[in-house]
């Protein structure tokens, strides 16, 4: 059952938003797409089909046709879908369509990711608040995670946010509790850029105790929705949520995420989408990273332990190449092959002759004595009567 969508309430400032841009979308085209965005749930596969097959227009005309067991010719009948864009745009909210300039054209993709199921698609278009050009979005990050994140969760989170901001690299999420929160206010403290998606309208505050950031991030940055204002969050809105945040960016990383979190959900559209699906390994014994552990374990996702490793994942050839990790270097790594091989056979204790060394390490007598000469220069052993021995911690 669908769960109705209130109209937006007229905004008080009366102020139509300017165009920027000129698009080429025939304004036909934008109703009809603004009356599909009204009537039908996000994620319905069969409306994006058909408008991918017919346009716009012609699947609307379809969507009019009364059908056993739908609703869905009463929805349509329902939207003024010149009232909704007025209303919107007197909120400084604005609806994009494929064909504008400020079209994420990523999104575009989803239709292909979409599967039998006939769930997800190309949303019919977008509605967005916040001065940001989505088109920024094309070098994003998604980091989403756990509502529930714990300490180590939070500090790796914001240690990943802090470096892509620097990097100049927008962070998306999806404005919820959790991980959610922390990637936007992480990108935020360190003078990033940040989008959230949400699964209501963007006029609606979800949750609450996240009204100053999603005010911050319509106001600054940017807001968007397929729901049209005045939508109500619900399950099904916010699985169908997850497919758009992993569509717009590069790639996802998976900061703590237990056995059933819709953050998982997010990781399976980035995977169908063929983009990078990044995760942060947690501790065994923590449920809310059982779900990212799980994911590694089945070889379904890159380990990432710091922003630069999502930097080089998400660059370019050659970009943002990260160094292996080594351990601390110890005066032993410098020595030759040989001088290592003959090390090991100089004893700590009781000293031994050459022809000993030279017969336990399989060299030469020559090749020895050249080693020992070069090791006691060194200060690695010592010759004393009876033969040659280790320098103590050497």
């Amino acid at each position: 059952m669908n769960t109705p969508r209130s109209s937006p309430p007229p905004c008080s400032s009366g102020q139509r938003r300017e165009e920027l841009v000129m698009s080429a979308v025939p304004e036909a085209e934008r109703l009809a797409r603004v009356t599909l965005s009204c009537a039908v749930e996000p994620g319905d596969g069969t409306t994006s089909a058909l408008i991918g097959q017919l346009g716009a227009l012609r699947a609307l005309e379809q969507s009019r046709v009364p059908k056993p067991g739908s609703q869905l010719h009463e929805r349509v009948a329902e939207v003024d879908p010149e009232r909704q864009l007025d209303q919107a745009e007197r909120c400084g909210i604005r609806f994009l369509v494929p064909g504008d300039p400020e079209w994420p054209t990523a999104l575009d993709q989803l239709d292909d990711a979409m599967g039998d199921e006939r769930f997800g698609g190309t949303p019919p278009g977008l509605w967005v608040k916040g001065p940001m050009p989505l088109t920024e979005l094309d070098t994003s990050v998604a980091v989403v995670g756990s509502r529930a994140a714990s300490v180590y969760g939070v500090e790796m989170t914001r240690a990943i946010c802090d470096h892509l901001a620097v990097a100049g690299v927008p962070v998306v999420s999806g404005g919820a509790l959790g991980i959610d929160y922390v990637a936007h206010d992480a990108s935020l403290l360190a003078g990033g850029a940040t989008a959230a998606v949400l699964a209501c309208g963007v006029d609606r505050v979800y949750p609450a105790q996240h009204r100053l950031l999603l005010q911050h991030l319509a106001a600054e940055f940017a807001v968007a929705s397929e729901q049209p204002p005045g939508s109500a969050p619900t399950r099904l809105r916010f699985l169908a949520r997850n497919r758009l945040i992993a569509a717009l960016t590069r790639g996802t990383v998976l900061v703590e995420a237990a056995l059933r979190s819709g953050a998982l959900n997010t990781a399976g559209w980035a995977e169908k989408l063929s983009r990078h699906v990044m995760c942060v390994p947690g501790p065994v014994t923590s449920y809310t990273s059982q779900g990212v552990n799980n994911w590694l374990r089945q070889g379904r996702g890159t380990v990432v332990t710091h922003g630069a490793e999502v930097l080089e994942l998400i660059g370019r050839a050659g970009d943002h190449l990260v160094e292996e990790p080594r351990g601390e270097e110890r005066p032993r790594d410098a020595l030759t092959r040989v001088e290592q091989q003959v090390l090991e056979f100089v004893p700590v204790s009781t000293p031994a002759e050459v022809d000993s060394i030279a017969r336990s390490s399989s060299l030469h007598v020559r090749d020895t004595v050249g080693a020992l000469r070069r090791l006691q220069a060194k200060d690695f052993v010592r010759l004393e009567e009876g033969g040659w021995r280790l320098v103590p911690d050497g």
